[in-house]
């Protein structure tokens, strides 16, 4: 049976945090607010949770949710780099409503799904987001919604659909934007050289593509049409080991870069 709290009721707010808290401990999907649209959300470093997201949306591993963090420190962890142009789209446009598809950390053997190598990254605008990513690190989090249906702005209409396959639903009232984020491909930026170099838009969204161009100038694809097929570039299988171990030593040596850099 789900449970389903009114955050604006600071003491359901915080009864809810916790509740939400216990339950991706748990490995079970959560319903938050965010900037953009209602997300389902999982823990990131639990094949099974992430598992569980895909099945309660109706999706299958060719199409692996992104990744919300807390701040930049915790993108660099979970990237292989981050190339001066993607720092300056951080800078621009995070916390907000872009999301960033980069080569994933080497170190990393977690499981999203079919992403060849790659992860999507974003840091909401949204305080009650923010706030649970602080406590339970990255999060596995695509639309609340079935595939195919239009994505909910209230967790009402989130759990109209999800029902009880969400253990808990926080409901901060209607989405600020009820604009889903842009996504961008930016991992040529990593892997190629030269006029290669090019971002591509995956998905019109939240920021638009002269927002991009302002930043980008050159580096943003300049067709106006939309790629088909796998966006992810493809990367060799890499070692098992512990996703999370591997998070927190990235974790604390981009904190540390950052205080070095200060």
């Amino acid at each position: 049976m789900s449970s389903l709290f009114e955050c604006a009721d600071e003491s359901q707010l915080l009864t809810g945090m916790r509740h939400a808290r216990q339950a991706i401990a748990r490995g079970q999907l959560v319903v938050l607010p965010t900037d953009t649209v209602y997300g389902i959300a999982a823990d990131a470093f639990s094949p099974v949770a992430v598992a569980g997201l895909l099945q309660a949306k109706g999706r299958g591993r060719q199409q692996p949710p992104p990744v919300l963090v807390s701040g930049p420190d915790a993108m660099r962890a979970l990237v292989e780099a981050v190339p001066d142009e993607v720092q300056t789209l951080v800078e621009r446009f995070w916390p907000g409503g872009l999301t960033i598809v980069l080569p994933s950390q080497p170190s990393l053997s977690w499981d999203l799904g079919d992403t060849e190598g790659t992860v999507a990254v974003r840091m909401p605008d949204q305080r009650i987001a923010r706030e649970l990513l602080e406590e339970t690190g990255p999060l596995a989090v695509s639309s609340a919604n079935l595939t195919g249906k239009s994505a909910a702005i209230s967790a009402h209409d989130a759990q109209r659909m999800l029902g009880d396959s969400v253990a808990v639903y926080l409901d901060d009232g209607p989405s600020s934007t009820g604009i889903a984020s842009t996504i961008i491909d930016a991992t040529a930026l990593v892997s190629q050289t030269g006029d290669e170099r090019v971002v591509r838009i995956l998905r019109d969204g939240a920021v638009s593509r002269e927002e991009l161009a302002e930043v980008l100038g050159d580096a943003l694809e300049p067709a106006p049409g939309e790629p088909t097929g796998d966006p992810h570039a493809h990367v060799a299988p890499r070692p098992p080991v512990d996703p999370r171990a591997a998070f927190a030593d990235a974790l604390k040596n981009a904190q540390d870069e950052a205080q070095g850099s200060a």
